[in-house]
């Protein structure tokens, strides 16, 4: 569904993105104040068939509630029944359990398995069924106009917001266009994405091997499948990249062990280079970024997504009260009070999984860090502790 007559109206606010956390906020807002809010969500690739990278997530507890309320969670999530992690060499015969971890907070799994393809699917679905306008168009430009911003649409067509949310990924458009500057440090690492087939079960279990060219990931999906997030060093990687299916499955199953048995590909491969990108704002003149636009973090703690969407439950709330007491909701004061909601936390999972990709890549910590996770297993209420956070408790 594509709405062109939201680009020629007055609107309360415009979405520039229209993929998982720019429809989730979509959707959140206009759950929360009704009819009445006139919100668009423009990305051009709404007016094509939705994308499937074959890209999956792992949710934690408190964004699935959220995704579960807005009515924009996917039946086909499979729960996560519990984490192990082995710190080894490539070539170790036996990979010691240092660490795993249970999977229930309150009764209900810390976290589910998504692809992110059903996620838009039911978001989208959500935003057609509550009248979020949809437009299958980019916002190129934006500029100051009276009481909000003036938008330039790819199509030519013009639009005016009260505010504008930054949706559109690690290389937002509407960041550059807001000067907002961002701290970068790439990592010399690539991680290669696959969704793959095993001969045996998982048993709900997600795996996760510290090797030492990266983080091994075998997350579980429904049946026996499993998606695969696995950091490599960069001049390694490239050559994974290069080589064909079978040397590729074959240096999976070197990797994965042999509790999986045989794997066979069932999905695309995929990669992308990993980086550390934290914005030094996440809001300028009537501008809010959320998720990736805001800041990006190393996937070996599978909280990327998680915390992006933990940017638009703050944001939808905010924006939802600014509303209902008759404040601008594009205003600095409204902006600054979801720039003091998330800026602690974002820092601070941006460091902690700097620091785990600092410490699992030197070999010499070895010893250290499997004393401290061996420490940490032995400590039930720390475990506790650790699943808790996991799962946004």
């Amino acid at each position: 569904m594509t709405d062109p007559a939201a680009s020629s109206a007055l609107l309360d606010v415009a979405v520039a993105g229209a993929g998982v956390a720019g429809l989730t906020f979509a959707v959140a807002l206009k759950q929360a104040l009704g009819p009445g809010l006139k919100i668009t969500a423009f990305d051009p690739a709404l007016g094509s068939d939705p994308r499937d990278d074959g890209r999956a997530s792992m949710l934690a507890a408190d964004v699935r509630r959220f995704l579960r309320d807005l009515g924009g969670w996917p039946e086909a999530a499979s729960p996560v029944a519990g984490l192990r992690i082995t710190d080894s060499r490539l070539d170790d015969v036996f990979r010691p359990i240092f660490l795993e971890l249970g999977a229930e907070v309150a009764g209900e799994p810390f976290a589910h398995m998504a692809f992110d393809a059903d996620l838009r699917a039911a978001l989208r679905a959500r935003a057609e069924a509550l009248g979020v306008g949809l437009a299958a168009d980019g916002v190129v430009g934006h500029r100051p106009a009276s009481g909000g911003l003036a938008l330039s649409l790819a199509s030519g067509a013009e639009a005016t917001a009260r505010l504008l949310v930054a949706a559109d990924g690690a290389r937002s458009s509407v960041r550059e266009r807001a000067k907002i500057a961002t701290h970068v440090m790439a990592y010399d690492q690539i991680a290669l994405t696959a969704t793959l087939a095993h001969e045996r079960p998982h048993g709900g279990i997600a795996t996760q091997h510290f090797l030492p060219g990266g983080p091994f990931a075998m997350l579980p999906l429904d049946g026996n499948r499993s998606a695969l997030v696995w950091s490599e060093r960069r001049s390694a990687a490239e050559a994974v990249i290069a080589s064909d299916d079978a040397a590729f499955l074959a240096d999976v199953e070197r990797r994965a062990g042999p509790e999986f048995g045989a794997i066979t590909l069932a999905g695309r491969r995929g990669f992308f280079p990993l980086r550390l990108l934290l914005a030094r704002s996440f809001v300028g003149d009537r501008v809010a970024l959320v998720a990736d636009a805001g800041h990006v973090v190393h996937p070996l703690a599978g909280q990327g997504l998680n915390v992006g969407l933990r940017d638009v439950m703050a944001l939808a709330r905010i924006v939802a009260e600014a509303v209902r007491s008759g404040e601008d909701w594009g205003a600095p004061q409204t902006l600054d009070r979801y720039e003091r909601a998330r800026r602690f936390d974002v820092a601070a999972l941006g460091a902690a999984t700097d620091a785990l990709y600092r410490l699992f890549r030197a070999d010499a910590a070895r010893f250290a860090r499997d004393v401290g996770m061996g420490l940490v297993d032995r400590t039930p209420a720390l475990k506790r502790k650790i699943v808790e956070i996991a799962a946004g408790e």
